[in-house]
């Protein structure tokens, strides 16, 4: 499994890296362009997030169809090509053009969908919280980075950097990433759209990853513009805030992670992330003096890293194995939407409303949002059984559909494979083929 998950994690990280660098120091360079205001600031910040949720259903179809390697290539060349766009722009809407087409290369549902494909099914929970780890890792050295390099190079060099990241992404993809194995699956249902949209543990879920970025991205709005503007920092300042919120935020990575993944804790985990999310904005928008202001930063860095490494494993735990892809399409699209609205009603509402009554506010939705958390039940843990196909058992997988305590059954045709997915307490293996003959 790490020879397949690891260089895929990598293109994701890279990717994310990519995105994430210029979020620490992209307000104060995008308000000095020709043209700007606080309104098209927080469209350049959250821009690429409209584009994203846009294509991430059209790109997973596309991965369908032509296979999964080819659609990610085509994901990062469109990102490489905005980056240069953004590199280049001497105004705030050629900047803006190039945050959509950096959006455009929406790939990452089809990382996740090629992660399913090379992995067994109850490996795919560690799959995904090692690529949450990957993207953590990420958001938190682009934090230290992108401060660092741009006060000594200037913000266009950053892009140019993603550019590069993201050429280096495409190699990796074909030097170290195998070929999926081409399978065919048998469900004993077929796929209902309408059962992902209105399955009230995907909408909390979704709901999550809408608010989770949504408040990330008018962070990194505000968190540069009012150490600048108030307290009259430089920008080359910027990493004495980021780097004790990217060391804490990294702390708190591992733990969360054992604690959702191993004991189970889930809801748990997401509840204490979003009752950091609300001290730390009542903390930034209230604080007299800087330091305050610092310690409420860091606090969100650490809500954010107990979020981000569970996120998607939760989400593919309310899934069936033939919904997946849709899933976490809908599940990523939520996030990117968003991502794209914490930037654009952040800069009218901070523009208009004012701080301290926006955080006031967040401070009410992380309230009614932590009760919905908890209404949420954590996913029992499934057993998985795998059965080689004999023409007996073919004949009677029927049986199957009339057992509750199996979650669900499908069949992987190339490896003649019959997979049960089943409740331990309830039913045992040697019960289950009892059924079948």
């Amino acid at each position: 499994m790490i020879k397949s998950i690891l260089p895929l994690s990598l293109i994701i990280s890279f990717r994310f890296f990519g995105l994430f660098i210029v979020l620490p120091v992209l307000s104060v360079y995008a308000i000095n362009l020709y043209g700007a205001t606080t309104t098209l600031v927080g469209i350049v910040i959250g821009g690429y997030a409209l584009t994203q949720m846009i294509f991430q259903v059209p790109f997973g179809v596309m991965s369908d169809k032509l296979g999964r390697k080819g659609t990610i290539i085509t994901g990062l060349l469109l990102f490489a090509i905005g980056s240069i766009f953004c590199a280049i722009a001497n105004d705030i809407l050629m900047l803006m053009v190039g945050r959509f087409l950096q959006g455009a290369g929406a790939i990452g549902a089809v990382v996740t969908a090629m992660i399913s494909d090379l992995v067994k099914e109850e490996q795919r929970p560690k799959a995904m919280a090692t690529m949450g780890m990957f993207i953590g890792m990420s958001f938190a050295a682009s934090m230290i980075l992108g401060p660092t390099i741009s006060s000594f190079s200037g913000v266009p060099t950053l892009f140019y950097l993603t550019a590069v990241i993201a050429l280096v992404s495409i190699v990796v993809l074909v030097k170290m990433v195998p070929n999926p194995p081409k399978i065919t699956h048998t469900y004993k249902q077929k796929m209902i759209v309408s059962d992902v949209l209105l399955n009230p543990n995907l909408i909390k879920m979704n709901i999550t990853n809408f608010l989770q970025k949504g408040l990330m991205t008018f962070a990194f709005m505000i968190i540069p513009m009012v150490l600048i503007n108030n307290y009259e920092w430089q920008m080359s300042d910027l990493w004495k805030v980021y780097l004790p919120a990217m060391i804490f935020g990294f702390l708190a990575m591992a733990p969360a992670a054992i604690l959702a993944e191993k004991k189970g804790k889930f809801k748990e985990i997401l509840a204490i992330g979003i009752v950091f999310f609300a001290v730390s904005y009542l903390l930034i928008g209230l604080s007299a003096g800087y330091v305050l202001f610092i310690v409420g930063v860091v606090i969100f860095f650490i809500g954010f890293n107990m979020h981000e490494p569970i996120m998607q494993s939760l989400a593919s735990k309310f899934a069936k194995v033939h919904q997946r892809g849709l899933v976490l399409g809908i599940f990523n699209s939520f996030g990117y939407l968003g991502t794209f609205l914490g930037g654009v009603l952040g800069g009218i509402f901070f523009e208009d409303v004012g701080l301290t009554t926006i955080v006031y506010t967040i401070a009410v939705v992380c309230l009614i949002w932590i009760i919905l958390i908890l209404t949420m039940p954590n996913p029992a843990k499934k057993k998985l059984m795998y059965i080689e196909i004999n023409n007996d058992y073919r004949n009677n997988m029927h049986k199957l559909d009339t057992i509750s305590a199996i979650d669900e059954w499908y069949i992987n045709d190339t490896e003649n494979l019959l997979i049960v997915k089943y409740d331990n307490d309830k039913i045992d293996e040697e019960a289950i083929l009892h059924n079948l003959k």
